[in-house]
């Protein structure tokens, strides 16, 4: 309990190899599209989260184009005002659900077994979740906050654990 690899936030590059240069402990795990550049906002942080922003929104008006062509589709073959209707509503409660739970995601991990019933659903509301990117990278790389909390109990668990450590217990001497 308690070493980095319990942690999915931190890599246990640290454990394994140590490279010169690199600080021994727990490693910050990568973001996409921001590496470790979130740990101190080097290496153009703030371009990147230009980037994803610019690319996130582009991405979501992509989208919401083609699903307008999709729409005309349906409109030119004449499906009904009720089909119409119920697709652009299961599109909005979709996109709704996805914007939630990719919110939620920037601050806490979601269960595997839950991500996987919820793939289906977030692929049609592909849009939400783009969005949510687009608004979280107005404030900080998406996901920084859960990989900097979980970075940081990791350093603070590994120092408390090197704390304690003073030597070889058995060359201690034993009180009387």
């Amino acid at each position: 309990m308690g070493v980095a690899g319990d942690n999915p936030g931190v890599s246990d590059e640290s454990r394994t190899e140590q490279t010169p240069g690199t600080p021994a402990g727990p490693q910050p795990e990568p973001i996409r599209f921001f590496g470790t550049s979130w740990v101190d906002h080097t290496d153009r942080y703030g371009l990147r989260r230009v980037g994803v922003a610019v690319g996130s929104l582009g991405a979501a008006v992509a989208g919401c184009l083609v699903l307008r062509f999709a729409y005309q589709g349906l409109e030119i073959a004449d499906v009904g005002s009720f089909v119409n209707m119920l697709v652009v509503i299961m599109f909005a409660i979709c996109s709704a659900i996805a914007f939630r739970r990719t919110w939620e995601g920037f601050g806490k991990r979601h269960d595997p077994q839950s991500v996987a019933s919820m793939r289906s659903l977030m692929m049609i509301g592909f849009i939400g979740s783009l969005l949510a990117y687009f608004f979280r990278s107005l404030k900080e790389a998406p996901g920084e906050k859960l990989h900097r909390e979980e970075y940081r109990t990791a350093r603070e668990q590994y120092e408390k654990r090197n704390s304690r450590r003073a030597g070889n217990p058995s060359k201690r001497k034993r009180r009387k």
